[in-house]
């Protein structure tokens, strides 16, 4: 059984991911050619080095000490899914608040952790004033499938430090 909840700052530390498997066999991306989206082939493996975690739990520490959210799914105690979301309004009009991250570990996939994390993430969002999620999503042709279902569409304002620090995520925005 899945056990969904909040996160304080004081447990996330490196050992809350010790069962946590990032790993994504990617083969085929969305990438924009000549203003249009479509799909290619670019094969990888994306997985997280041990600077990564300790980027990842800096972050999700930080986004609580600012008064962000951070939502976790564990199964037996162990940690299998999380999202956050960035207490800060920007875009103007559109009203966004970031959904700084969402993963689910690879053990798990296809259960509905992520569906699940995603709509508590918009609940926090609407709930703290926010218009729309803005996603700066991975472009693997999965990751995009997932956002596609939850109702994600192409940002209308792109968010630039985003853009200029993952330039293949596809910049997506969905309505609260």
């Amino acid at each position: 059984m899945i056990e969904y909840r909040g996160l304080e700052e004081k447990e996330i530390c490196r050992e809350l991911f010790g069962q946590f498997i990032r790993r994504q066999e990617v083969v085929k991306c969305w990438r924009r050619v000549d203003g249009e989206w479509v799909i290619r082939d670019d094969p990888f493996v994306d997985d997280w080095s041990e600077e990564d975690y300790r980027k990842l739990v800096a972050c999700l520490r930080n986004t609580l000490a600012t008064g962000g959210f951070v939502y976790a799914a564990f199964c037996d105690g162990a940690l299998k899914g999380f999202a956050s979301v960035e207490p800060e309004l920007f875009g103007g009009g559109q009203g966004y608040l970031d959904l700084s991250s969402i993963h689910v570990s690879q053990d798990m996939r296809g259960q509905g952790i992520g569906r699940i994390l995603f709509l508590a993430a918009k609940d926090w969002a609407r709930a703290h004033g926010g218009r729309k999620l803005y996603i700066s999503a991975h472009s693997a042709v999965e990751s995009q499938a997932f956002y596609k279902a939850m109702g994600c569409v192409e940002a209308a304002v792109y968010h630039p430090g985003h853009v200029a620090e993952e330039p293949y995520d596809c910049q997506l925005e969905c309505g609260l």
